[in-house]
Parts: C-alpha cells; structure tokens; sequence
C-alpha cells in the first residue's frame, strides 16, 4: 500500500537563501523554487508516520558545500558516462519523536530542478522533538535537540546516538522552544514556552553532566504576562528583542538583549514587556521577527503584519489566502538591504501561499491610508459616481462623473473637477445616473422625481436631449448593450420600464447626434416597491429579443419580443411626445402611456428575498443574478413544459451559490474567463451549458470584496464602509475579472478611490501584495466528515503512447458546511478543486450518489444531508475539458428539503412537536431507483429512522415515513436488495443506533408503488445486538444470492466507538424455501417476540435470523469510524488512531491482513474501489525515492528509506528490473486488479492496493526494511 495523493495540514515551512521553500506536510517535505517564478519542485517522504514540524538548514559558513554523483530519474550518472556533480545543502527535519536528515541538490546544468535526498537512517527518540539546530563549530553532524520535558541533548546523527543529554530544574511540558547555538555546546542557549504561560530562559551547558555532574540547569531568566500556553517563540539578534505567540490570542515582544553567543548570554537581568499585540480573533500559533516587523498567523486564517517602528505596534497589513481552520506554519526572508520579503504560510487546509512583502511601503500606506480623496470641488452634495472615458480593456483609468444633490453633472480628469451639465430646477434633490460608452462617445443619462431622463454625450453636453415617461419618480436609469444595439432603460412610476433604442453618430466637425426609437415598455408584475433594478438582453435569434430583468422585490423576469418590431406611428407618437432638445425652453409631458406593453413570460417571484435583486448578466448561455440574501443564482432560459404553459419559455435556476458568512450584501458577478474560450461545443458538458468560473462582487462588513467562492479567499478589498453608497468599479476588462481592479466611491460627501487616478492597476499576480501566489491548493479548512467516489475520466489530447490518465472525481463534506467537488489524478498526486457547493447551512455528514455515463461525461445525481435535517440533491455533470486541459465540472441543483420548513408548512402544526433545530442527519443510503425516482433511507439524531422520495424530474423531495423505533441517535444505515432463482425480490434495511444493536427491516412492502404514494413504516423483523456501545459504521454484502434451499446469507460487517469489530450473519428465507422459524435451528435470542408474532402472521413474509456471529475487540485503538468492503471478503476499516487496517473475512472467521499509520488526523470518511489497470513489471513498494516532476502541483506522496532504487525514466512506467529499455515494455504488460482507499478526515489521502492478496507476513517484511534508530538518553 502507498500513498497516490496527500492533502493534510501544513505544519512546517522554511524559506532558503530566498531561492526555494520547503514545507512540510504530515511525513512529506517538498521544495518549491521561488525564481523565476514560484513553482513546485520536489518531494520525498522522510519520516514515516511521524508529522514534520520544523525544517532547519545547516549553516554554509562552516561546512563547505559537498559534491555528490547522485541518481537522477532513477539512472546513476556513471550509468550515463557522465561525471556531473550536485551540490548539495544538509537540513535537520524533525516531527513528533523524529529527527533525520535530508539533502536539497541542485544540478548546474538546471539550477532551478532541486532534488530532494535521504543522508541518514530516521532517528527516533524518547520524548517530543521542539527545535533542532546545527551546532556551528562542529565539522561533524551534530544536533542540539530540545524536548518536550524541558530538556536538551546533544545528537550525533551520524551513530545516532546522544552524546550529551541535560534538563531544567524547571520540570515541566513546554509548548515551545528555541534554541540559541554557537560554536560549541556550552554556549547554547534555551528559551521554553511552559505549560504555565511564561517563558523560562536557561543553558542546557551548565546541567552538562561532564560540567556540573549530579545537578540539572536552572533558570537565569523567566518572562511571565501571557495567560495562555505558548506556541512560538522568535528572536531577532540585531536588535536583542524576542517575541512569543500565545492561546490568549496576543503576541508579545520583549527587550531581553543578547541571548547566545560566545559566553552562552542570557540576555538582560531585567527583561521587559515592550509590546502587546492584541489584533487575531483566535489564537495565535506561529510569529516571525523581522527588521522592524512582526509577522504572526493564528487560527483566524490571517497573517498580521506589525510595525514596530513608528508604527507603535499596529497592523499595517493583513494577508489572507486560507479557507476555514487557520494558518498553521510561516515563514519569512531576511530581507536585508531593503530586499523585498517573501512571506510564506501554511494553512490547515492543506494550501501553501507565497506574498511579497515590500520594505518600506507598509510604514507608509496602511490599509486606510491606500484610498484617495479626489476633493470634490463644492458644487453639491456628491449622490451618484460613474467611472467613464477610456477604451474597452484599457489599463488606465482617470476620469469620473459625479452627479449632484443640485442636478450637475461633474466630471474629474487629469487631476481636476469641471462642471459638464447643469440641470433645471426639477432635477435638484433628486437624480438617478448611468454612463456608457459607445463608439468612443460617452454618454450620460440623468432621471429625475417627475418622470423625465436627460441623455447628452459628455464631450457635447449641448447636444443632448429629453426623453419623457409617465409623470412620477424614476428610480433608475439603465445602459445596456447588445450586439450592435444600445438600450437605455428607464424605471418608471407603477411598474413601467420604459425603453428606447439610442443610436450615436459623429459629425464631420465632431460633435455627437442622437437619435432615439421608442420601444415598447415592461410592465413589471404587482408587488411592493414596483421598480427595476437590473436588467441584461440575449439576441437568441435574428428575430427574438429576451430580457431577463430583476427588481427591488428580489423577483427575476423574463420578457419576449420581437427582435424587429417597431411601434405604430400612432403608438410612436404617443411615446415620442416628450422628445425635446435642450434648446427647446419647454417640456411636453406625456399624458397617456403607450398603448402597447410587453408582460413578462416567466417570473420567479421574490427569489432573491425582500431586499431586491442588485444585478444580472449573462455569459455564454447562461445567466448569473445576485441580490442582498448573499446569494448567487446560476439559471437559464428553457422552453416551458407542455403540461404546464403554451410553449413559452421560462427562467430555470440550476443552483445557488453562497458567498462567504457575513457577505450578505452581493452587487455583482465577474467571470474569470476570457471571453473567446469555451465557444461552440467546449461550452457544453454533458449536453447542459457548462458555467463559467466568477468571482463575487459585494460588501462584507465595513469592506467592498472581490470574492473567489472555488478558493475561498479575498481577491480585493476596499474599507469603504459598507453598503448604502454608490460605487463604481474599474476591472481591466469589462465584465471579467483578471486580478486588476480599482474602486471609486462615496463617503461622508468625498469622492474616493482604492488607487490614484492614472496608475496602472495593480495585478496581484504580478505583484503578490493582495492574493498572493497559490503554490498549493487548500481544499477543507475543517475536518472532512464524509466522502463519495462517483467514478473517473480519462484524459483526452495529453496523452503520448498508449498510455491513460485518469482522474477519480469524489466528493467531500465536512464541518464547513461545504460539498467540494475533487478530481485526483493518482499518477502525479495532483488534487483540483472543480466546485465549491455551498447550499448547506450546517456541517455536511453524510453523502450518496447514482452515477452514469453519457458519452465522455461522468453523470451523478449527488445526495448530500447534514445539519439542520437538511438534504441538498445536485446533478454533477464532469468532463475533460480539452480546451482548458482539465477536469471541468458543472453542478445542476434538483431539490432540497428540511424538516423544520416541512413542519411549518403543516395544518394543524400547533397539535404537533416542533422539531429540534438541533436535529441532523447523519447517515444517508440509496434504497431503490427506478422509474426517474430515487427512495433514500436516512438516519437522524433524533432518534428517526426515515424514507424519501426523491423525482428529480419534479424538483422534489418528498417524506414517505417515518420511523422512532431505536428512541435514540442511529448512526448508520445500510441496504442490501436480493432476488432468488425464482425472481422473489427482498429489499432489507440495516440501520444501528448508540446503543449497540442493529435493526434488520424488510422493506418490500413498505415502499410506495408510486412518488405520492405514503405507506405505514415497517417493523423491525430482527435486531442483533452488536456493540457495547454506538455503532458508527456498517458494510453489508450478500454471501449466497439464493440458490440454495436454506435461503439467503447476508453478512454485516459493523465498526463501533468501543472499536471492536463485528461481523454477524443473517440467514433470510423465504416461506415456500421449507422450514423456517424455530424448525430451522437458528438461535431465538436475537429476536423482538412481540414484534415478530405479529410479522409472521403474513404469509408473504420473508424470515430473516441470525446465523453467526464473530467479532475481534480491539481492531482499532479507538472508535471505528469507518467499516468499507473493497472487494468480496476483504474489508477496510479506520479509526481516529489514524491506521488503516485491512481484514478477510470468510465465514465465521476474521483474520487481520494489514494495516499502515495515515497521516489523516480525526479519520471520519472512507471511499474504497477497484480498477483493472494494464501495469508492467514494477516494483511498487511502501517506501519509494520520490522522481522529481516539475510539471506537478501537489506531489505525489512517497517514503523513502534512504536507499537507491533504479526506476526508468518515465516514473509512471518504471522499466523492469536490470533493464532500461522501453522497447521491451509490451512483453511485460498484465491486467491486474488495484484496490483504492481514500480516507478523509483532517485533510485526506489516496492510498494505492497494489495486490488485494497482501498478507501479514509481506507487511512485516516491508515494515523491517524501514531504517530506523532508537536514540535513548544517557545517564
């Protein structure tokens, strides 16, 4: 067994001579380079099942650089004839009890390929390794090691053994520690974080027993004002000052002097408190000095800039990357000689981010201090802001229209105001505006309270002219574009929308002309606040004409017209009365509205809630709508259902997509794809329109954000505060988002903007001072409770040879109410996140699925259910994407349900319980499809067992029945469907509760013939007491299908929190196979005999007993989380003792086959399957030298033992043994069966079952060719 794909919290980084970074995650160390451009480099596994938590480079003033032949891509050099030499920098890289020690090489002829390489065997010790460092003087490789009691030793890594050992008088757990080295042991210097809040300074020198035998070290200095545990401890030389991270969510700084050194100093007699850095929301695990910066990261997700200069200890920036779960590791650069920074963190959602920091700029410019104050010049109040001028995708932007409380229009160019338009008296104290800008033209168009709407290009104002509506306010005024077409909108009083065809034309002198064509007006559905609000046109046809509108009641709209219809001249009359040029002193007002009015053809009523719809645009087919309820809404315009309408079409919503928790307020969607990819069939997935990556628009808090929902991070964020303004904001293309963007906005009556008028707009790829650079991917920031497998797709065009990729595309869901959608590719360990869903209002606990092919795509109707008793149904449509070379996924959303909306939809609810908000699901199980209809049995924790219907072509999810036989929490369900020779059909139900026992249903009769058909619930026909305790997992599989006279056996294999395993098997018969009930011989004792009395009077009655039973008490040393069966009596099981263990199980007996240590923290989920895959001769082993693919993202997860080993140069098709010819591959080639599991918890891994017929005797052998030293302490 060995590990495809890791993604696990990132607990260890180290930024190397500003060249590469190196990161540990669970056992692997990978290295990244940093020039040109970050990039992934290579990765090697190094201490087994222990966590890496610190890196430390020796230093190169001391110990000259070595030279080594080294293999390359499973080659030696002189296999080669070449005699090219590596130079070679040692680390120390330690975790849990471990230490060992690894190479980084660098090859000149590729200076930016590192190659990672095991020195040593791995050393193993007798407490918790804190900090490791390389003593200076020492030629040889010696280590001073700190532990967790408060101890040091002196490590010669080399023999492996501890030539000195010392300890505290202070006899207590430390957090933390640091250690100070110099040139020789003596004058090393330990800094402790205690267990009791305070830090505790000492020389592990002078407990030495050859220097003071027969006495420990005492403290020389304590540091107490912490009132919590401390994580990390700094220390910047320069300037003598020491910072500590601590649970009470502050950082200190303190002025302790020098520490180390020649003579071991420990600092000032009197050490102060300099700063108290109070700024994290949770606590603080990692901090970092720098010249006059502090650098600290907590559990909050942030990494915090502070300046310690004259700054006076506050935030001048804040990097966040991460999703949910925090920033578990960081890294700084030196940045000396006013160098830029390299800032590096890990986050607990197994991503790595990389910023650079500039030096100097933070002092100047702190979040606040970035905006700029345009000083407006006194003509008004400022009400409403435009940014205007400029070409389409031109990277500058300088000018703005700022309307009035006194009806002007002014526009800022080049640094100064002018006044473009004064407007009459009826457009004082009220005036809506929106710009455009068509052949180069600007234009302006200003509504006022009575009804009429001033157009004018802003070069000649004077050439404008008046449009008139229905006398009353218009509430907005709207420019759309489509295709050669400009549309001015205008939302008038009583639900009119009034609209005109606005065409531009420039003279020989220059000056503009408009003319206008009067259009039919919208008549909007009646309701409370009767305006619109947003509005975008789709030319499907030559002749048709759609309009999806939205408006302040949340409600969207759709209209039909014809693309070439024109108003009567009577009706154009009407319309065109109050057409007048602004040398015209008077204005005919419009008396009668137009006779003609287009009603909207399909309405989702108030979909977006009361607050209203802020915007709509649509993009390759498919439109996106946002609204105040924090919600993006995907839909699309499809003809209507004969059944339901005359042929017309409607508006569909295919899902919802959810913004971060506190961004309620959405204004707008920007897509982050070039507008000429994905055209014609690239955009189509499974014959469904495939949806376009975006980023959200909105405010969150104080803030405007630009938010990325597939990562999960801020892109842009501007303390504007809040909404209730008008804004405007400068993407570098209109209507997409490529990192580059800047806002203009209101505040307290200045005009202000996130960056001066002029200025390119910063990229933060470029410049990595907002997002950063993305070196890995996170996925979960919490833990992962669930996971689905739906299948796997092949790579298409990438290929060379007759080679295959594929991609296994699961599903995960966890604590952050989040379902992320994942492709795996496990040749290379790469892991994508194609989707983000983020229906669910609780954490995620259980997921299902119904998988099919539809030519290249991979189809699954996804069922989620969770918190809050709450069921989310989605269609999942993945495909390669062979435009884009990747997995590409759409998410169609069917039907959701929840109890609590079930009961207040009920009559009569006041006779009945309310149901428990605190109610869950947490188990969930696909009882039959048929006939279009799903029938899902789900398990809930108050104490019900219950049956829906699921039609996916109604939209439905229905609850049939409902059931509180086990009057307490069920765990788990399971189903098992069999069918005897002669064709008798048997549908049971496992489900087990937090009492041990499990309950056999025969739920033939209990299924409802159709959807709306409700049937009574069954009686439980057999319960099997089990577990002493809470059964949290069962697999169920058939032994003989029926064909014998003695009926069915069915086996049921069960995991529980007393972590005992059981497998217990059920005999089912069937009346007419012979003798049944006590005639048999079966053991009565497992029977409920009241409940079976009155089930066996029916004749059509199935008999279900127990038949055996056999159970191992200790399979885990915990709870058993998971129980899967990967292929007919072989079974997987894990625990939070993070093994992973394989069983057989045949008959009656139950024999232990395997078992390996996962890196997975808190393993909750488990997906296993099988695949034949065409393999050659290959030596697959547990422990492998990693092959360095730069072309990867996430590595693939090996171990090493620090041996050679010969592989070809393809790493995913080694050449077989003592030959490196390909030529020879075919001879070698078979089909065999690899067994996959994928376990998930904090984080998840891949592991591969090369054969599923490994024994016992294969992993101890495995286990002994692990080198490994024990390392005691002497005395």
């Amino acid at each position: 067994m060995e590990t495809a794909a890791l993604v696990v919290p990132i607990t260890a980084l180290e930024l190397f001579k500003d060249r590469f970074l190196l990161s540990g995650e669970g056992p692997v160390l990978s290295v990244y380079g940093l020039q040109p451009r970050p990039d992934v480099g290579a990765s090697l596994s190094v201490l087994q099942h222990y966590r890496i938590h610190g890196i430390r480079p020796r230093s190169r003033d001391a110990v000259p650089t070595r030279s080594s032949t080294v293999t390359i891509h499973g080659q030696r050099e002189n296999e080669k004839n070449s005699t090219s030499e590596r130079s070679f920098y040692d680390f120390a890289v330690f975790g849990g009890k471990a230490v060992r020690l690894v190479g980084l090489g660098l090859d000149p002829r590729d200076v930016e390929t590192p190659h990672l390489e095991v020195l040593g065997p791995l050393m193993e010790l007798q407490d918790w390794v804190l900090d490791v460092r390389w003593l200076s003087a020492d030629k040889r490789a010696l280590l001073c090691v700190a532990v967790a009691h408060n101890a040091a030793l002196l490590l010669d890594s080399a023999a492996g053994s501890a030539l000195v050992q010392c300890s505290c008088l202070e006899g207590c757990l430390l957090y933390s520690a640091l250690l100070l080295v110099d040139e020789c042991w003596a004058n090393t210097v330990l800094v402790g974080g205690t267990v009791f809040n305070q830090l505790v300074i000492w020389k592990p020198g002078r407990g030495d027993q050859t220097i003071n035998p027969g006495h420990k070290a005492p403290v020389e200095r304590r540091l107490s004002g912490h009132s919590g545990v401390i994580f990390s401890i700094s220390y910047l030389q320069e300037e003598g000052y020491l910072a500590s991270a601590s649970d009470d969510r502050s950082v200190r700084v303190w002025a302790v002097g020098a520490l180390g050194g020649p003579g071991g100093r420990c600092g000032d007699p009197s050490p102060t408190c300099l700063r108290v850095l109070y700024g994290h929301q949770a606590r603080v695990f990692s901090v970092r000095l720098s010249a006059g910066y502090v650098f600290s990261a907590g559990e909050d997700g942030a990494c915090l800039v502070w300046d310690l200069g004259g700054g006076g200890g506050k935030v001048i920036r804040t990097l966040k990357g991460h999703r949910a779960g925090g920033v578990r590791s960081l890294a700084v650069s030196g940045g000396a000689g006013g160098d830029d920074r390299w800032v590096a963190t890990g986050g607990a959602d197994g991503g790595v981010r990389l910023w650079k920091v500039e030096d100097g700029v933070e002092k100047k410019e702190g979040l606040e201090e970035k905006l700029t104050d345009l000083k407006f010049a006194d003509r008004g109040l400022p009400k409403v802001v435009c940014v205007a001028g400029g070409e389409e995708g031109s990277m500058c932007w300088s000018q703005f229209l700022v309307c009035t409380d006194r009806g002007a229009v002014c526009r800022y160019s080049d640094g100064s105001w002018e006044t473009v338009w004064e407007g009459p008296p009826e457009f004082h104290s009220y005036c809506v505006m929106d710009t455009t800008t068509a052949s180069a033209v600007t234009l302006c168009a200003v509504g006022n309270i009575s009804g009429s709407i001033q157009v004018f290009p802003t070069s000649h104002p004077l050439s404008g002219i008046r449009l008139a509506g229905r006398p009353g306010k218009i509430h907005g005024v709207f420019w759309k574009k489509a295709t050669d077409k400009l549309y001015l909108l205008a939302s008038g009083a009583e639900g009119l929308v009034y609209r005109w065809c606005v065409d531009v034309k420039t003279t020989e002198n220059g000056s503009s002309v408009l003319s206008t064509v009067p259009l039919p007006a919208f008549l909007l559905p009646l309701c409370s606040k009767r305006w619109l609000t947003a509005a975008v046109c789709l030319q499907r046809h030559s002749d048709q004409v759609l309009w999806v509108c939205g408006d302040r009641r949340g409600s969207l709209l759709l209209f039909q017209e014809d693309g070439n219809f024109e108003l009567s001249r009577t009706d154009r009359g009407k319309a065109g009365k109050g057409l007048q040029t602004d040398e015209e002193t008077r204005m005919i007002e419009e008396e009668e509205e137009p006779t003609l009015t287009l009603q909207p053809v399909s309405c989702l009523f108030g979909v977006h809630g009361k607050h209203g719809v802020t915007s709509v645009c649509e993009h390759q087919g498919l439109f996106y709508s946002t609204g105040k309820d924090g919600c993006v809404r995907i839909f699309r315009v499809s003809p209507a259902k004969p059944e339901t309408s005359h042929g017309e079409l409607h508006l569909e919503v295919l899902r919802v997509q959810r913004a971060c928790r506190g961004m309620e307020w959405l204004e707008r969607v920007l897509i982050l794809e070039p507008e000429d990819v994905g055209a014609g069939r690239e955009n189509v997935i499974g014959g469904e329109l495939r949806e376009s990556r975006f980023v959200i628009v909105g405010f969150h808090a104080v803030h405007f954000v630009v938010w990325d929902p597939v990562r999960q991070e801020r892109l842009m964020a501007v303390p504007c505060g809040g909404g209730h303004r008008s804004w405007s904001l400068w993407p570098s293309h209109p209507g997409l988002w490529s990192g580059r963007g800047a806002l203009v906005f209101i505040k307290q009556g200045a005009v202000l903007t996130s960056q001066p008028p002029g200025e390119m707009l910063g990229c933060v790829d470029e410049a990595g001072r907002t997002g950063g650079w993305s070196l890995r991917e996170g996925i979960h920031g919490r833990g992962i409770w669930c996971v689905c497998r739906l299948g796997r797709i092949e790579e298409i065009g990438t290929q060379s040879g007759d080679s295959k990729t594929f991609w296994e595309i699961v599903v995960t869901g966890g604590e952050d109410t989040n379902l992320a959608v994942l492709a795996i590719n496990a040749a290379s360990g790469l892991v994508k996140v194609l989707s983000v869903i983020t229906d669910h209002i609780s954490g995620v606990r259980a997921l299902t699925a119904t998988t099919q092919a539809q030519g290249e795509a991979l189809c699954a109707l996804l069922l989620s259910a969770g918190g809050r008793a709450q069921i989310q149904c989605n269609r999942l449509l993945v495909v390669w994407d062979r435009h884009r070379l990747t997995p590409s996924c759409q998410v169609i959303q069917v039907a959701s349900h929840r109890l609590d909306i079930q009961w207040e939809r009920k009559r009569n609810r006041h006779k009945t319980v309310k149901m428990d908000p605190e109610s869950r699901y947490v188990s969930i199980e696909v009882v039959e499809e048929k006939a279009g209809r799903l029938l899902v049995a789900l398990s809930c924790s108050d104490g019900a067992l219950r049956l829906f219907s699921v039609s996916e072509a109604e939209s439905l999810i229905d609850l049939l029945w409902e059931t509180f036989y086990h009057q307490r929490c069920v765990l788990c369900v399971a189903t098992c469907s069999l069918q005897d020779d002669k064709g008798n059909r048997c549908t049971l139900l496992f489900s087990a509760a937090t009492d041990g026992t499990i309950a056999v249903w025969h739920l033939t009769e209990s299924l409802p013939i159709s959807s709306s058909g409700a049937t009574t619930p069954p009686i439980p026909c057999l319960v099997i007491p089990a577990h002493q305790s809470g059964v949290n997992s069962l697999a169920v599989w058939v032994e003989k299908p029926g064909r014998h006279e003695d009926g069915c056996l069915v086996t049921v294999a069960s995991g529980g929190d007393d972590g005992q395993l059981t497998v217990s098997t059920v005999r089912v018969q069937y009346p007419e196979d012979g003798k049944v009930g006590g005639d048999g011989g079966f053991p009565p004792t497992c029977y409920s005999h009241t409940l079976m009395e009155a089930h066996d009077q029916s004749p059509n009655r199935v008999h279900v007993h127990l038949h055996s039973q056999s159970s191992i008490p200790l399979a885990h040393a915990a709870s058993l989380t998971a129980l899967k069966l990967l292929s007919p009596g072989l079974l997987v099981s894990t625990s939070s003792d993070q093994r992973v263990c394989l069983w057989r199980v045949s008959g009656t007996s139950i024999s232990h086959s395997g078992a390996l240590c996962s890196h997975v923290a808190d393993a909750a989920g488990l997906a296993v399957w099988e695949e034949e895959e065409e393999e050659e001769k290959m030596g697959f082993d547990t422990e492998r030298v990693n092959t360095i693919w730069k072309e990867k993202v996430d590595p693939v997860c090996q171990s090493s033992d620090g041996k050679e080993e010969e592989t070809s140069d393809d790493p995913r098709n080694p050449a077989p043994d003592g030959d490196g010819n390909t030529g020879s591959r075919e001879c070698s080639k078979k089909i065999s069966s690899v067994g996959w599991v994928l376990v998930c918890g904090q984080g998840l891994q891949l592991l591969r079952l090369q054969s599923s017929g490994m024994d016992e005797e294969m992993w101890q052998s495995r286990e002994k060719e692990i080198e490994r030293v024990k390392v005691t302490f002497q005395k």
